[in-house]
């Protein structure tokens, strides 16, 4: 098994044709064919099922994907240290984010990044806070950015504050008489509530918040994307609950935005491994850190 048949079975994957994996990694179809049968014939199992749609991962191949996927990555650090070692700044940089970060410190710390080391190509991938940390400690991410979270992190993982934002509430006045100004958060119990799914630290941050309050909420909308919460909010399905700092929030005229009392509150943080950190994520810890001790 090599690096080589294992990019070959990723493109596959992700391209979901063997045409267009062979265009994107710049080789003839029957190269990547040939790759992904001998990976095929080494695990002794079908990767592939090929079907006149495409292509859909087997049994065998959904095993194999996360340790190809780290493997890839770790054979691209190990290039990006060696280039290092000459002089030479070039690599990539995974770094994961939730959606909202416009408004903040990321797109400007990104664009001093690549202002600063333009050979090194950053890969944004965005999700919410527990799969990204998954992601950052199986090394299929450099760093993320995530919302603190209320249990200790993972030992391999270590952390930076980024910065703070708070829930605020957004409904159609005209489906909704809230009479506070800010929200009572107690009061969200008596409205169906449009928030984050259970896997986004920022739903986390409501829970707790309303249970300090005894406040039972009737989630009966999730969404990640705040343009969607607002969306349903919109629609007088209910009283939609997102970060204050949301670009999204900022270009709503038809809902009324109040904060909540008490407000929760979350921190956003960076995290990364402890252990074996590349080039690319040495530049940009480095960089941060200049940054922030201005």
């Amino acid at each position: 098994m090599d690096l080589r048949g294992l990019e070959y079975f990723l493109a596959v994957v992700d391209e979901q044709s063997f045409t267009r994996a062979a265009a994107r990694c710049h080789v003839t179809q029957p190269t990547i064919s040939a790759a992904v049968h001998a990976l095929e014939r080494e695990l002794g199992e079908q990767l592939f099922d090929r079907t006149s749609r495409g292509v859909a991962l087997t049994d065998g191949g959904r095993l194999l994907l996360p340790h190809a996927r780290r493997a890839v990555a770790a054979g691209d650090d190990a290039r990006a240290e060696f280039s290092a070692r000459r002089g030479l700044h070039r690599g990539q940089l995974r770094l994961g984010t939730g959606g909202g970060v416009e408004r903040t410190t990321v797109p400007e710390l990104l664009g001093a990044f690549r202002r600063r080391y333009p050979g090194i190509d950053v890969e944004l991938r965005e999700g919410t806070s527990l799969p990204l940390m998954t992601q950052v400690v199986e090394g299929a991410l450099h760093l993320a950015i995530i919302a603190q979270q209320p249990d200790p992190l993972p030992a391999v993982l270590d952390f930076a504050p980024m910065f703070g934002d708070e829930l605020v509430a957004a409904f159609d006045p005209s489906v909704f008489s809230v009479p506070t100004d800010p929200m009572d958060l107690a009061a969200l119990a008596a409205y169906p509530v449009i928030s984050y799914p259970t896997t986004s630290a920022l739903r986390r941050a409501l829970d707790i918040a309303a249970a300090k309050v005894s406040a039972s909420l009737d989630v009966s909308y999730v969404a990640n994307d705040v343009r969607l919460q607002l969306a349903l909010a919109a629609q007088g399905i209910g009283v939609a609950v997102c970060a204050g700092s949301d670009p999204a929030l900022h270009s709503t005229s038809a809902l009324v935005i109040r904060d909540l009392d008490p407000a929760p509150y979350f921190e956003k943080v960076l995290i990364w491994r402890r252990d074996g950190q590349p080039p690319a994520v040495r530049a940009f810890l480095d960089l941060w850190h200049e940054r922030m001790t201005r």
